[in-house]
């Protein structure tokens, strides 16, 4: 066990005490309640907290007798270490962090919070806890170096930052350019000379803590995006975005009951996790499961699957005895990889779609045919459609851009703006839609299918071919590991497609020029023929995000020679 959690705290590890029966009818009413709001059955209502409206609610149906005292949170580490906290606990836990931040740091409510940390319960602890304070949260990933860090600072005027031994030194380096930063809380089991030790707080800190009354759309969340284009965005949710908007794709997509176990391995600096490791498990009453994993290692998450009985789960993973359903997102699946999930698992993956600005925007639900490779149907409350440039809605089965309509009304669960940056929040919208800025096609039943980036597109000839496409025909071939499509140049057409592909081992000794022209035959028979690639180079590795996004744009800058 964690030492620094007061004995009285600890729960006993004896998974025969994890899950005992839930009476559905008495603790589905609030996952039923916002589920309502969502489908636009019930009004958004004026005022709205998740730590108070949601949390405490399951914490008092433990107390009452009305749900079991499972756990909330439950969190194990490759040291053995083991937290499990009950919503009760949580509650007690957050109401003396939200004391930390506004005594000790300072703070008050409307003031911004950076929080650089690994997979630490610490970080659960600061989420709800700058909720119940009405403090903004400001999520980052422990891979962030100092100019990162200072951008953020600055960018945002946070009045605190919280990190661990790891990033505090690259904290300090750059100390002398935040004007706005205040105070400095380190989650560490030793001093650190200049900041506040948040361990150490938490034993003298009182639990006594009233939450503040929000209103639905007060800030509660600040995300920086990707940066593709231009320095890294800020998106404002709401406490209503959030807290309220996954209410529809935790009942429908993830089939999240209060008994299940859900396990997201993403980092606690993207957005997925706010999604399946805050918001969408626990409106559920859900166990939020992690396991604080340096590097992702597929053997790891097998034996701790195993182990630990994962029931719902965000990632890749292997067949498990009690895994009973499985979620992709962030990226399409290729409709091969989800035919091999089935045939090893038994299971269906459920994709679903969305961005940092909205909640799910598409998703396969419960109950709903799957058509492999498709984003499956528009989530509620947001009506989806298919635009052209300008704003009017295509027919079925016409390319173009997936949109949001946000006129005569713009759906709750919206992002609230791009912060400091009008343009930028102006720029996204075309006549009565959202641009998602990707490009997609709707079939006659309504499901959306990802076609791709619009600046990922490529315009071949007067053709315009998605990279998408081409990579799901291409990885069909037995020699192809993964690969990336991006445009060329081409004196003729303009540009062509291009693919990178890193070879299956089995391949890696095969003649090049064979293998090309036997990739190129192989495309133009599982899909349009104008779609093949006309350049094709054999790479070791393809360049990615920190989550395993394959970044095109860094090969579409070096085949344009702007890298």
């Amino acid at each position: 066990m964690i030492s620094w959690i007061p004995q009285y705290l600890q729960i006993l590890r004896s998974p025969s005490r994890l899950f005992h029966g839930c009476n559905r009818l008495l603790t589905s009413r609030i996952i039923s309640y916002y589920d309502s709001v969502n489908q636009c059955e019930k009004e958004l209502p004026k005022y709205f907290n998740f730590a108070s409206d949601v949390l405490d609610e399951w914490l008092q149906l433990e107390k009452d007798g009305r749900r079991p005292a499972n756990p909330a949170f439950w969190w194990v580490n490759d040291e053995g270490e083991e937290v499990k906290w009950s919503f009760e606990e949580l509650g007690f836990l957050s109401r003396k962090t939200a004391n930390i931040l506004s005594e000790a740091c300072g703070l008050q409510r409307g003031d911004r919070v950076l929080a650089v940390l690994p997979r630490v319960p610490e970080w659960w602890l600061l989420s709800i806890a700058c909720i119940r304070a009405g403090i903004v949260f400001i999520p980052g990933t422990s891979q962030l170096t100092a100019k990162d860090i200072l951008y953020r600072l600055q960018a945002s005027k946070a009045k605190c930052i919280i990190t661990n031994d790891t990033l505090a030194p690259a904290v300090e380096s750059i100390l002398p350019d935040c004007q706005f930063l205040k105070a400095k809380l380190i989650v560490a089991k030793g001093n650190r000379d200049g900041w506040l030790n948040l361990r150490e707080l938490f034993a003298v800190t009182s639990a006594d803590h009233k939450c503040v009354k929000t209103r639905n759309e007060d800030p509660m969340l600040i995300y920086f995006t990707s940066g593709s284009t231009g320095s890294p965005k800020m998106v404002v949710q709401s406490h209503s975005s959030y807290g309220i908007g996954f209410a529809t794709s935790s009942r429908y997509w993830m089939n999240l009951t209060p008994s299940d176990i859900m396990w997201n391995t993403s980092d606690t600096g993207w957005v997925k996790a706010a999604w399946s490791s805050i918001f969408a498990p626990w409106i559920s009453g859900s166990c939020v499961f992690v396991h604080n994993m340096p590097q992702f290692k597929p053997t790891i998450i097998a034996e701790v699957s195993i182990t630990f009985h994962a029931v719902s789960f965000i990632s890749s993973c292997y067949k498990f005895m009690t895994l009973k359903h499985c979620l992709s997102g962030g990226e399409p699946l290729n409709p091969e990889v989800m035919e091999k999930w089935k045939i090893q698992t038994g299971l269906d993956i459920y994709e679903g779609y969305g961005q940092t600005e909205t909640v799910t925007i598409c998703a396969n639900m419960k109950g709903m045919k799957i058509k492999p490779g498709s984003l499956g149907k528009a989530v509620p409350p947001y009506n989806v459609r298919i635009i052209d440039d300008h704003g009017a809605v295509l027919p079925k089965g016409e390319e173009g851009n997936i949109a949001i309509q946000v006129q005569p009304s713009r759906p709750f669960c919206m992002f609230s703006e791009y912060l400091d940056n009008p343009e930028k929040t102006a720029a996204c919208m075309t006549g009565n839609f959202y641009v998602t800025g990707d490009r997609g096609i709707m079939d006659e039943e309504g499901y959306v299918w990802f076609v791709g980036r619009s600046d990922d597109i490529i315009n071949s000839a007067g053709y315009r071919i998605g990279p998408f496409e081409v990579e799901s025909a291409l990885i069909q071939h037995p020699a192809v590991s993964e690969s990336a499509v991006v445009s060329s140049p081409d004196p003729i057409r303009g540009e062509v497609v291009k693919a990178f592909v890193v070879l299956a081992p089995a391949f890696a000794s095969h003649d090049p020029e064979k293998l090309t022209r036997d990739l190129q035959q192989h495309v133009k028979k599982v899909t349009a023929p104008y779609k093949y690639p006309r350049k094709v180079e054999f790479v070791q590795s393809l360049p990615k995000t920190a989550t395993g996004k394959i970044q095109r744009k860094v090969l579409r800058n070096k085949e344009w020679g702007k890298a």
